[in-house]
Order: C-alpha cells, then structure tokens, then sequence
C-alpha cells in the first residue's frame, strides 16, 4: 500500500513538474490573444525603479551589442515565465484552506508543493531582477558619484559579484549531480524529487552570470562612451 493511501488527492509527480513547465506558456498565449483582440494595445509597464539620473544608459542610450541583446532577451523571457508560478502558489494554498477549514482533510503537499515553488522562482529570476537593476544596492557612496563615476564603480564592483556567481554555479552544479545520481527526494509524506530543483537552481545561477556578463559589456562600452563625451 502506498504511504500516501487514505490522504484523499495527492498532486502526482509527474503532474506538478509538467504544469510548472507548460502553465506560463499557457499564460503567455493567453495574453498575446488578449493583446491582439484589444487591436495590439498593450497594458503599460510599470517604470523602472531608475531614473534617467540614476541610470546612465538611458541617458547615454546604449544598446549593447549582439551578445548582451540575446543575454538580455533570455534574462526578460525567463522572468516573464516564472512570473506566472505565483499564480500556481495562491491557487495551491486556495485550496489547502477549503480542504483543512471546510472539509477538515488537511493536504500532505501544498506547503512543500508552494514553497520549492517560490523557492525555484526566487532563484530563475535573478536574471531578470539583475537586467532590471532590482536588486538591492548599498547607495551610500554610489549617490555621491558622477554618472561616469557610477559607471566605473559597477565596474570595479563587477569582480566581487562574478566571485559569488561563479561559487553559485559551481555549488549548485554539485548540489544537482549529487541529488541527482542519490535520487534524493523530500522528507515529507509527498517525497517529491530534489533534482528539478537542484537543477533550477542551477539554471539560475547561470542566468544571473549571463546577466552579470551583459551588464559588464554594457557597463564597459558605456564608461568608453562616456569618457569620449558622447551621449548617442
């Protein structure tokens, strides 16, 4: 008999790896059908956190090249996709609260379902936060710089932060081989796989690299830019 015998319905394995993968593609399709029946009127973005003070490359209005343009697209589409995950967590809880409070038959796999969820988000959008510039920053001295000082700053910064994302995708390269090769699963009653998220965690950490990367091309072309005193 399985362990999970009597618990009522158990989300397969199988299912919650395979819905996190194609929902947001579900999602995205939906709301390119919606764009386009609303004639390609897009809602607006929210601004960005920076302004055109703050940030010199709107200011300076540099591209990237190549390289950095498909860095960032993948930085972009990855957000995008695990943004949608959220909607997954409500839902999952949703009907935790409707099970436990209303039919007092309290699930064994929304929290670990919701939470390696959440956890796998936070770590695939790294990327995106890093494009965005979301991440928090220690202002303190950076403020009082001029624009093409800030720019040399990130610069010199830029070592520390490859120090940290190199260590990332190294550690996490060793979480992922090692669950992977001891089929390591959760604790809990469900006993879900640990090596999707391992390897999600991998796949994040080489994508806030990529992002580094980009940055720092950008950073570098934009500090020659600027030096030369062009503004286009």
């Amino acid at each position: 008999m399985s362990d999970l015998e009597g618990f009522g319905f158990v989300l397969p394995h199988w299912f919650y790896w395979g819905w996190l993968a194609v929902m947001p593609l579900i999602m995205i399709a939906l709301d390119k059908r919606e764009v386009k029946k609303r004639g390609g009127a897009k809602i607006a973005q929210p601004a960005s956190e920076l302004t055109a003070d703050e940030d010199p490359l709107k200011k300076y209005q540099f591209d990237g090249n190549r390289l950095t343009r498909i860095i960032d697209w993948t930085s972009e589409k990855s957000g995008v996709f695990v943004s949608f995950w959220t909607v997954n967590a409500v839902c999952f809880y949703f009907f935790e609260v409707i099970m436990r409070y209303i039919f007092n038959m309290p699930t064994v796999w929304v929290h670990e379902a919701s939470f390696l969820l959440l956890g796998m988000q936070y770590l695939l959008a790294g990327g995106f936060a890093l494009l965005h510039g979301s991440h928090v920053r220690v202002d303190v001295m950076y403020n009082f710089l001029p624009e093409r000082g800030r720019v040399g700053m990130d610069i010199f910064t830029s070592m520390f932060f490859f120090i940290f994302a190199l260590a990332l995708v190294w550690t996490s390269w060793t979480f992922f081989a090692d669950a992977y090769s001891m089929g390591e699963t959760t604790v809990e009653t469900w006993g879900i796989q640990y090596w999707p998220v391992k390897a999600v965690m991998l796949l994040g950490a080489v994508l806030i690299l990529l992002a580094g990367i980009s940055k720092l091309i950008k950073d570098i072309a934009l500090f020659v830019l600027m030096g030369r005193g062009t503004n286009t």
